[in-house]
Formats: structure tokens, C-alpha cells, sequence
């Protein structure tokens, strides 16, 4: 009975993301003119979203090393390249393997089985990074909406704007030293490839925006961008898709912007993000067969 019921738990996961994506994709799309948003998208200019791809994926190596500068702090010590493959085959897992354990939790998984740490020192390192990460999106989201159509829409909001801008990392540090001591000397630096991750993927989103030929309104895009990156990360959808979507539209309406370009620019992101996801298979296979001989000496 009891493994029945864990096999339902886990089935019932991955269903309850695909009922969530599909009806905010059917939300999206239901408002949408396909024709139009077909076009946009397959007229995109390619050399921009090659662009896009290499930006896109230059984040997720400065999301890796910083990851790896926490595992170094609990005393795990991988190479690069290892790191590199695993996190790889953890973004794998969040985009085509719903439910389960997640990409997080394989990484977890793995690095005990292999390393003999204690669960909760990788799990503590992979959360804090995760909350380092956020707060670097919400920081660069401000910033972005500040100058943004939104000021002109909500300027009663502006002076809370500017207090959240400025107490974001004094409270970061705060919860740093009151939970996460262990990762206090490392703060600065983090903070600083947490912000690199950022910026790259806003880099990526632009050079979309270029592709599809919109030279308007571009805070305004790469604003949402992130607002709808903060959607994704409850995982109530299959690896963000629909989330972003559905932002994107009802913040666009919201200040009077065609939707067709931001739906279509989420679209393709979540496309860049599958296909550069792939290469995770590669890094699984390599690492499973020889994880020792990656450590670093």
C-alpha cells in the first residue's frame, strides 16, 4: 500500500504541472492571433538567436561556478567540468523529467551517493544558492521597471520601489549571517556572479527582441523578462513554460503593448532552454561512469 501510494504522489506531480501549463498556454493562446504570433516567430532573424543561445548559455556557466563556490565552502570539492555536467543534467531533469526528485534533487542524490557528504550540508548549498539567484532577479527586475512604463502607470508605488532597491542586500546579508553563516565569507563574490547571471540572461532576451525586429518598448520587454523569470519559480508548470506566457500577456495589456512579441519571445526562450538543456544527456552518461576521476586533486 505504502509503495502505491508513493508511485500515485509521484505520477500525480508531473500531471498536476501538465494540467497547470496547459491551461495557462490555453489562457495565453485562446487571446491570441496564432497567425500572427507564427509569423513573428518564423521570421525571426537566426543570427540574433545564435546570439541569444550563446548568451543563454554563458549564464548557466556563471550560475555553475557560483553553485560550485558553495559546495567548496561545505567542502565538496568538483572540478569545473564536472560541476558543468552535473548542473547541466540538472536543468535537463526540470525541463523534460517533471515531478520526481527534480534537477535539484538529483544533484543532491548524486553528490551523497558519490561524496559522502550529509544531505542537508547540499541541501543547504544548493538552496542558498538558489535564494542568491533570486535575489539578484528581483534586484535587476527593479531596476528595469524604475525606468520603465510601469513607473509612469503606478507612481504612487515609486518611493517603495526605491526602499525595496535599497534594503534587498542588507537583508540578503542579514539572513546570511543569522542561517547561512558558513557561506558569510563568500557573500560579496556571489553576489557578484549571481548579478552576471542575471544580466547574461537579459543579454539573451534582448538579443531575441532583436530577432523578432522590436525596437520599442525594450525596457519594457526585458522588465517583464524578469518579472515573468520570478513566475517560473514555483513549480507548478513544466519547466516555466505557461508561467512566463501568461505574464507576459497581462503585463503587456496592462500597459497598452502588443502581446504578440512578448509571448513570442517567451516562446523561443523556453526553446533556447530545451535545446541547450540536451546537452545535460551527454553530461549524465560521462559523470555516472566516472565521478571519482573528476574530482580535483
Amino acid at each position: 500500500m505504502a509503495n502505491s501510494n508513493t508511485r500515485l504522489k509521484k505520477l500525480l506531480k508531473p500531471l498536476i504541472q501538465l494540467l497547470f501549463t496547459s491551461l495557462a498556454l490555453y489562457l495565453v493562446l485562446k487571446k491570441t492571433d496564432i497567425k500572427q504570433l507564427a509569423d513573428i516567430i518564423s521570421s525571426a532573424n537566426p543570427w540574433y538567436l545564435l546570439l541569444s543561445l550563446l548568451f543563454f548559455n554563458i549564464s548557466k556557466v556563471f550560475n555553475a561556478i557560483r553553485l560550485n563556490r558553495f559546495f567548496r565552502a561545505i567542502g565538496l570539492e568538483l572540478s569545473f567540468i564536472y560541476n558543468l555536467k552535473l548542473y547541466y543534467l540538472g536543468m535537463f531533469y526540470n525541463l523534460f523529467l517533471p515531478g520526481g526528485i527534480g534537477g535539484d534533487g538529483y544533484k543532491i542524490f548524486v553528490l551523497k551517493k558519490n561524496h559522502g557528504l550529509k544531505t542537508i550540508n547540499i541541501f543547504h548549498a544548493v538552496l542558498w544558492d538558489r535564494i542568491c539567484g533570486m535575489v539578484a532577479l528581483v534586484f535587476l527586475s527593479i531596476i528595469l521597471l524604475l525606468p520603465s512604463s510601469y513607473a509612469t502607470l503606478f507612481p504612487d508605488l515609486i518611493p517603495w520601489t526605491w526602499v525595496l532597491l535599497a534594503g534587498i542586500y542588507p537583508l540578503s546579508i542579514l539572513l546570511n549571517k543569522l542561517f547561512y553563516k558558513q557561506f558569510l565569507g563568500i557573500f560579496t563574490i556571489t553576489a557578484i556572479e549571481s548579478m552576471l547571471v542575471q544580466v547574461t540572461q537579459v543579454v539573451s532576451a534582448y538579443f531575441i527582441l532583436k530577432a523578432l525586429s522590436q525596437n520599442a518598448n525594450i525596457i519594457d520587454y526585458l522588465a517583464i523578462f524578469l518579472i515573468s523569470a520570478v513566475a517560473t519559480i514555483l513549480p507548478i508548470t513544466i519547466g516555466g513554460a505557461g508561467a512566463r506566457e501568461i505574464t507576459f500577456y497581462y503585463m503587456l495589456n496592462a500597459i497598452h503593448l502588443a502581446t504578440g512579441t512578448g509571448i513570442a519571445l517567451s516562446l523561443i526562450f523556453f526553446a533556447i532552454s530545451a535545446i541547450s538543456s540536451l546537452g545535460g544527456i551527454l553530461g549524465k552518461i560521462r559523470h555516472e561512469k566516472s565521478v571519482p576521476d573528476q574530482l580535483e586533486t
